[in-house]
C-alpha cells in the first residue's frame, strides 16, 4: 500500500492563515477657528483641512451673522466634521485654539451656555461616527490659517479687501525685483499758492494786498524778517 506524503502539522485544519491587517489610513487634520468682532457681533468661522500627507485639501470660511466667538468656534468644528464625513474620511484630528471648546468636547468642562449646548450635542454626535476622532488645543500661532480664513469671511461681508492691512511684498528666491518707475502725478486742480506781503503792527498782521477770503479760512504764513527802512 503506497504511503501518503507527510503534510505539515495542522495544515488544512483551520483554513488559510489570516492575512496581515492593512495599516490604518493616516488621519486628516482640521484646524478650526471662530472670530467675532464685538463678541457678540459679526461672526464667521474658518477651517483648513489637510489630508494624511499634510497637503491642504479644503479651505472653508463662512459668515454666520451676529454671534459670539465661542458659537463661531463650534460652527467651525461642525463644518470640519461635516466635510470629513461627506468625503469618506474615517479618521480626523481637530486642532483649535479655543481651550473652552476642546475641554468641553473632552468632557473636562461642562456646557453651561444655552447657546452652545445644541451645538455641542451635535458636534459630539458627529464625532462618534468616525473610526478615530481626536481634538487638541493649540496656540494661536499654530492655528493661523484658520484664523485668516475666518477674518477673510468677515472682511468680505464688510466690503473690505481681505488681507489689505497685512499685504507684504514677497520676492522669489534668486530673483531681484526692480522698483516700479514713478508715474507723473496728475495735474492738481487746486490753484498755486500766492505770496502776499504783510505788515505786523500792534499784535495784528495786516495784508498789503486786498484778498477776499471766506470766514474761517486757514492760511499758511511764512515769516521773513527784513531790516526796517530808514526814517
Amino acid at each position: 500500500m503506497p504511503r501518503r506524503p507527510p503534510t505539515p502539522r495542522g495544515k488544512g485544519l483551520f483554513g488559510e492563515a489570516p492575512s496581515e491587517p492593512k495599516p490604518a489610513a493616516a488621519a486628516y487634520r482640521a484646524n478650526i477657528d471662530g472670530a467675532s468682532r464685538g463678541n457678540p457681533g459679526p461672526a464667521a468661522y474658518g477651517v483648513a483641512i489637510r489630508d494624511g500627507r499634510g497637503e491642504i485639501v479644503a479651505k472653508l470660511k463662512k459668515y454666520i451673522g451676529r454671534m459670539t466667538n465661542n458659537v463661531a468656534e463650534y460652527y467651525g468644528l461642525i463644518a470640519a466634521l461635516d466635510y470629513a464625513e461627506s468625503h469618506g474620511v474615517r479618521a480626523i484630528r481637530v486642532e483649535s485654539d479655543s481651550e473652552l471648546l476642546v475641554k468641553q468636547l473632552r468632557g473636562q468642562y461642562k456646557v453651561k451656555s444655552e447657546d452652545l449646548r445644541p451645538l455641542f450635542e451635535r458636534a459630539q454626535k458627529m464625532s462618534k461616527a468616525f473610526d478615530s476622532f481626536r481634538i487638541e488645543h493649540v496656540y494661536r500661532e499654530q492655528n493661523r490659517e484658520a484664523d485668516v480664513l475666518a477674518n477673510e469671511a468677515l472682511d468680505e461681508t464688510e466690503g473690505k479687501t481681505p488681507g489689505a492691512t497685512t499685504t507684504k511684498k514677497i520676492e522669489a528666491p534668486g530673483i531681484k525685483t526692480e522698483p516700479a518707475s514713478p508715474k507723473s502725478a496728475p495735474p492738481s486742480s487746486q490753484p498755486e499758492p500766492r505770496k502776499i506781503q504783510a505788515r505786523f503792527r500792534g499784535g495784528v498782521l495786516y495784508l498789503l494786498e486786498d484778498v477776499e477770503l471766506p470766514d474761517g479760512m486757514v492760511v499758511d504764513v511764512s515769516i521773513h524778517l527784513r531790516p526796517k527802512p530808514p526814517a
